[in-house]
């Protein structure tokens, strides 16, 4: 598809937000390492920019070593803004090729597993929602389920399905 770079990095963003955080499915999927560190890469790694920032532009001030000029300080200052910038990208790297790859449809083995998958929720919600006599406003409803059965599933169809499959039962 056609989309922009926003909503490429707001659906990278979704993505990375529905992988369910359980270790186990290191085993089974190679995109939970990469959601993983992609959402590593968000969380720390603007506050890595304003400290490379800050620590570059002081000890080029001099001042730690008692030879402290403002002068240093603004010579230092479009190395340590460019090392900034460069770290600052990162994030927005990773939102996009999050974004890019949960827009990729599924490889066929997976959407086979995938369509099997969705078959088996839709079985259980049933046997749930029979058992309780009637609807909870939980993550296992209907629409949710119904939303999940897609002619071409992509990457972030999975993690819908994983996010709802690992999600607490209420």
């Amino acid at each position: 598809m056609n989309i922009s770079v926003v909503q490429l990095i707001q659906l990278g963003k979704k993505y990375l937000s529905l992988w369910p955080d359980k270790p186990e499915l290191t085993y089974y999927f190679e995109d939970y390492r990469g959601v993983q560190s992609a959402r590593f890469v968000c969380r720390y790694f603007p506050a890595l920019a304003m400290f490379t920032v800050i620590m570059q532009l002081y000890v080029a001030s001099g001042y730690p070593l008692g030879q402290g000029s403002i002068n240093n300080t603004i010579n230092a200052l479009p190395q340590a803004l460019v090392y900034g910038l460069f770290l600052l990208s990162l994030p927005v790297q990773a939102l996009v090729f999050s974004g890019v790859k949960a827009d990729k449809l599924l490889p066929p083995s997976l959407a086979s597993w995938y369509q099997s998958s969705v078959e088996k929720v839709k079985q259980q919600g049933k046997e749930h929602f029979s058992e309780q006599g009637e609807q909870s406003n939980g993550h296992r409803n209907d629409n949710a389920i119904a939303n999940l059965a897609t002619y071409k599933p992509r990457y972030i169809d999975l993690a819908q399905l994983l996010q709802l499959t690992y999600a607490p039962s209420d």
